[in-house]
């Protein structure tokens, strides 16, 4: 079940330090303001589907989204986890394509909806902005070329331990020596991410967790030795 939420215009947003809008003068944030929606989506619900229309973008005002590809046979791939200030589905808009991907919400959020002619708007009449999108896009296609070498060269056992350090250093939260995982995913979800079977991840986690690199609380993890999982990631290699 989606709900609106009361319209927090964007001069007051917490998340515009995080996003790209952060930079646009105060003219174009306030037209920007003026049209967008602010939803509240509760975990499980899915914010658009693979091969469907975008008619605006949405800014992750708080909480977690997960961005994945489902293949024939029902499997995820999980391509990215969305946070606070995050923009989604602009790839597609600015192609004026179909969605490429699907989205859904991973930890309960509020998301921004800007429909496509203010944020077309801000694009025409802000060159700086045009550029940060474009060099966001840019980020976003070099990222996927890792993740698809790492997919060739890279055991699953490497790909889960970097996983579990990028996990750690998003949603981390320090506790002494240890760092918990402030983020409850399933371990399909996991597996989405690295790219593998339940199963091995439940095998690998179980491993890890005898050798002393992590620790399990019900579905939380709780890092114990961040070089140890650096070290089998083949992170500094």
């Amino acid at each position: 079940m989606t709900n609106q939420s009361h319209n927090t215009p964007c001069e007051l947003c917490r998340s515009r330090k995080y996003s790209l809008f952060s930079e646009l003068p105060e003219a174009q944030i306030c037209v920007i303001s003026e049209h967008k929606n602010l939803i509240s989506h509760r975990k499980g619900q899915i914010l658009y589907n693979e091969g469907t229309k975008p008619l605006g973008i949405f800014c992750i005002n708080s909480g977690v989204v997960k961005v994945y590809k489902t293949a024939s046979n029902g499997k995820e791939q999980i391509i990215h986890l969305a946070k606070e200030g995050d923009f989604l589905g602009y790839a597609a808009l600015l192609g004026e394509e179909n969605y490429s991907n699907s989205s859904m919400i991973v930890e309960d959020a509020k998301i921004c909806f800007v429909p496509k002619e203010a944020f077309m708007n801000s694009i025409l009449h802000n060159t700086p902005f045009l550029r940060r999108i474009t060099k966001s896009l840019s980020n976003e296609i070099g990222v996927m070329e890792d993740k698809l070498t790492d997919a060739t060269q890279k055991s699953i056992r490497e790909r889960l331990a970097f996983v579990l350090l990028q996990l750690g250093n998003t949603y981390g939260v320090e506790g002494g020596e240890n760092q918990k995982i402030d983020l409850i995913l399933s371990r399909e979800e996991i597996a989405g991410i690295v790219g593998t079977a339940t199963e091995s991840v439940i095998r690998l986690l179980s491993e890890f967790k005898k050798d002393n690199l992590i620790d399990l609380e019900g579905k939380k993890i709780i890092i114990k030795d961040k070089k140890g999982l650096a070290r089998l990631s083949d992170f500094y290699a």
